[in-house]
């Protein structure tokens, strides 16, 4: 697969939205949890500029348009979360339920692009503004929009269905940790370590495509 150069004009800011959203996904549960260190150190927010992430936000994204990735993800970086804050919930618990605020935050936003991409695209819709405002607003705003959401639904779902896989560090391996009982979390802790370099491996032998597309296929059916 081979990305053009409009590809990218509206991938690179769809992606940096979803990573940046699904940081502040973590933040806020954690936040009203009881635990504000996001909220201290300016994570709660939209700027770009305190989340992004070298390789992650950037290194990751171009590697993977320059080799013609089938799909593109990255992370921001990791929200500060000390989950010894937490008052409502037990630690176990409430690091599952951060963990999982992430990748639902880019799931319902998903949804909410994939119902813009459908009212941006709707054929009435468009004839009725094209008549009023003229084909140029349609063609130079609500076309681009179009491929924006488009953008956005698809790179949201990969980026929870990726992140929501059970191994470490991604949230569906601090998901899994946290929900299993202590004697057998115990075994399998000093294992954690290794989940980064488990995590690449699959990337770069194209494994995780195999384990991430038919999910993504299913529900990018159901979406758009």
């Amino acid at each position: 697969m081979e990305f053009k150069i409009v590809d990218v004009i509206f991938m690179i800011p769809a992606l940096l939205f979803a990573v940046i959203i699904h940081e502040i996904g973590h933040g806020l549960i954690a936040y009203k949890l009881g635990d504000d260190t996001a909220k201290r150190e300016g994570r709660l927010t939209l700027n770009p500029v305190p989340h992004i992430d070298p390789l992650g936000s950037l290194l990751l994204p171009g590697l993977l348009i320059a080799v013609g990735s089938p799909f593109l993800f990255g992370w921001a970086k990791p929200v500060p979360i000390n989950p010894y804050n937490f008052k409502k919930l037990n630690i176990k618990t409430g690091v599952a339920l951060t963990s999982f605020a992430g990748p639902f935050t880019n799931i319902l936003f998903a949804v909410i692009f994939a119902l813009l991409y459908r009212l941006s695209t709707d054929v009435e819709i468009l004839s009725s503004i094209a008549s009023f405002l003229g084909v140029w607003v349609v063609e130079s705003i609500f076309v681009p929009l179009a491929i924006f959401f488009k953008y956005s639904v698809t790179i949201n779902l990969i980026l929870a269905i990726f992140n929501l896989l059970p191994i470490p560090p991604l949230d569906g391996g601090h998901i899994l940790l946290s929900l299993l009982p202590s004697h057998i979390y115990q075994k399998i802790a000093p294992y954690e370590q290794y989940g980064f370099f488990i995590l690449i491996l699959l990337l770069f032998t194209g494994v995780i495509g195999y384990i991430i597309m038919p999910i993504y296929v299913f529900l990018i059916k159901i979406l758009l």
